[in-house]
């Protein structure tokens, strides 16, 4: 019987592990392949990071004018599908929240809560309207000064997407990437191709939104993506209140209507991205997010 080998190769980015978990009969080249994966990673991080000053997303944030900027087209892409997903969820996911971020300290991991002045101008600087795009050069300029493009809700999910093209390239058929848990994709199955094993793709644990040693379920993913979106690790207490940092762009308020929402997609950076704008909304708005954009 031949023997399967799963080998999982791991690093820290975007401030969280990342794994390509491989499940195959030769595992010689598994490590050469994860590694580049894994680069390809780690290389997304330096070019969309607000974590990175050298990042084209810092260099923009931090020129604070209305000029036009040259991006490299996959960080353009990148920024177009955030605008598909924009106009998609009814505003709810909005990667133009950096003044808001900076406004309640979830930049600086020093949370508190802005006076009410500081809040309407955050909220006024946010809001993908506050973008203009040119596709044909790769451009992008702000409508007016102090906009901010903050990645976080999407980054992820863009890099394990873009780390899968790369594995599909090199013809390997079984494995799974997740960053944090929280951004997973999946190729294949757990067991061999063309074995039927009664549960064929991987199954994926859904932790518990506030018990995080603890699962509440698992699902079966194969060749889809899943995004889980909470604010169950990330927060700061005032007045007796956990104040969470999903943050909703609309009202510049923290989202509070539910613990967590976990989203399955086609790729992982729409299941990131809809799985915050499933959080926000909560289950009173949540037909509000378009099925086809």
């Amino acid at each position: 019987m031949e023997t399967v080998h799963t080998i999982v190769v791991g690093r820290e980015a975007m401030g969280c592990r990342f794994e390509v978990i491989f499940n195959l009969l030769d595992n010689s080249v598994a490590t050469s392949i994860g590694t580049d994966a894994l680069n390809i990673i780690e290389h997304i991080e330096e070019q969309i990071s607000v974590y990175r000053p050298s990042s084209e997303i810092s260099g923009i944030n931090e020129s604070s004018s209305t000029r036009w900027h040259d991006l490299s087209p996959d960080v353009f892409d990148l920024l177009l599908l955030a605008k598909q997903l924009h106009s998609q969820t009814n505003r709810a996911f909005d990667v133009t929240t950096g003044p808001l971020i900076k406004a309640w300290g979830f930049l600086q991991k020093q949370g508190r809560t802005p006076s009410p002045e500081k809040l309407v101008e955050a909220v006024a600087y946010s809001g993908m309207k506050n973008v203009e795009f040119h596709e044909h050069e790769h451009k992008i300029r702000f409508q007016q000064p102090d906009v901010e493009i903050n990645l976080g809700a999407i980054g992820k999910g863009w890099a394990i997407d873009k780390a899968i093209d790369h594995i599909d390239m090199e013809g390997i058929e079984n494995f799974l990437i997740h960053g944090g848990h929280s951004s997973v994709r999946s190729r294949g199955t757990r067991g061999l191709s063309g074995q039927q094993t009664g549960r064929d793709g991987w199954p994926v644990g859904l932790r518990h939104p506030l018990l995080r040693e603890k699962r509440i379920g698992t699902i079966t993913l194969q060749n889809k993506a899943l995004g889980t979106s909470g604010s169950g690790t990330q927060f700061f207490i005032e007045k007796g209140q956990k104040i969470g940092h999903i943050l909703d762009p609309r009202t510049g308020q923290p989202a509070s209507g539910v613990l967590s929402a976990t989203v399955l997609a086609d790729t992982a950076a729409e299941a990131d991205a809809l799985a915050t704008a499933a959080y926000i909304l909560g289950p009173q708005e949540i037909d509000h997010i378009a099925p086809d954009g």
